[in-house]
């Protein structure tokens, strides 16, 4: 059985049609068609159906998907125990947050490059919670994002990458001689309530017993950030990092103590067979965090 057939009948099965499929494994529909056949050839039967316009896994099909998903991992896991290096065989499945894409990845990603360039890296953005689910169920092989209110499975290897305090973003021209009554008196932007700095920075301004106008809330430090800069308000936000020069038309200002911080950091499953990849990724953060150039 060719694994690459189990692989076109998982992207069928996802996607619920062949075109779509084709598209993502970039191939023609007829050789996903023809890898179909021979897939249910070689199994004895129909694994897909018509249903409309869309293709369906059959009775059968719809059997054999979780094992195939399982024989597929075993075969990449196969690849990557198959290395001559003293590193498992790539490629390595990274997810992000977009926050971390935009500020810790790229200058770590360099340094992956020069020392490890025969390993590729795929990247995957999405949310902290999506992107803690998605190493716990082996899709991905580690991911950089924001510790969870609760404590890491012990299955996981937790390091952290930095501490980032809240700060009180207004725009650069606003005067400002106290943070709090600035949160309180200006339109506020409120950084959403179900993410993990969200929840901080609304339970801080709850704490001093502040009840912000707000004007907006959403998730995306950077879509907050554009709209302080625009003149929209002011809000509460983990202080992050930023790639080159800092948006002139915004300010930070520290906030009164004590202030709690958001945790960045890096996770994976201590068991993957990967692991040592996401260890050795770990270990280029040094450099970035003594601050030598990357």
């Amino acid at each position: 059985m060719d694994s690459r057939f189990l692989q076109s009948f998982i992207a069928v099965v996802d996607c619920g049609s062949i075109a779509d499929a084709s598209r993502r494994l970039d191939l023609p529909p007829t050789t996903v068609a023809q890898q179909m056949r021979a897939l249910e050839a070689d199994v004895g039967s129909a694994l897909l159906t018509r249903v409309g316009r869309t293709v369906r896994p059959t009775v059968v099909g719809a059997r054999i998907v979780d094992q195939a998903r399982e024989v597929l991992k075993s075969v990449e896991n196969l690849r990557s125990v198959a290395s001559a290096t003293e590193l498992p065989a790539g490629p390595l499945r990274l997810g992000a947050t977009p926050t971390a894409l935009m500020g810790l990845v790229p200058p770590l990603l360099r340094r992956w490059m020069r020392a490890h360039p025969a390993i590729q890296v795929y990247i995957e953005p999405g949310t902290s919670s999506l992107l803690l689910d998605q190493v716990l169920a082996g899709n991905l092989d580690a991911a950089i994002l924001v510790h969870p209110t609760f404590a890491m499975p012990k299955t996981c290897e937790w390091r952290l990458l930095r501490s980032e305090a809240l700060v009180l973003l207004t725009p650069q021209d606003m005067p400002e001689q106290d943070p709090l009554l600035t949160a309180a008196r200006e339109p506020f932007i409120q950084y959403d309530r179900k993410v993990v700095a969200g929840r901080m920075a609304d339970e801080y301004l709850r704490g001093h017993q502040i009840k912000p106008k707000v004007r907006f809330e959403l998730d995306g430090i950077e879509h907050i950030a554009q709209l302080v800069a625009e003149g929209f308000g002011v809000s509460i936000l983990p202080d992050w990092p930023v790639i080159g020069p800092a948006d002139p038309r915004i300010r930070r200002w520290p906030l009164p103590a004590p202030c709690p911080s958001r945790e960045v950091g890096m996770v994976w499953q201590r068991s993957s067979i990967r692991s040592p990849l996401a260890a050795a990724l770990f270990d280029l953060v040094g450099p970035l965090q003594s601050g030598r150039p990357d």
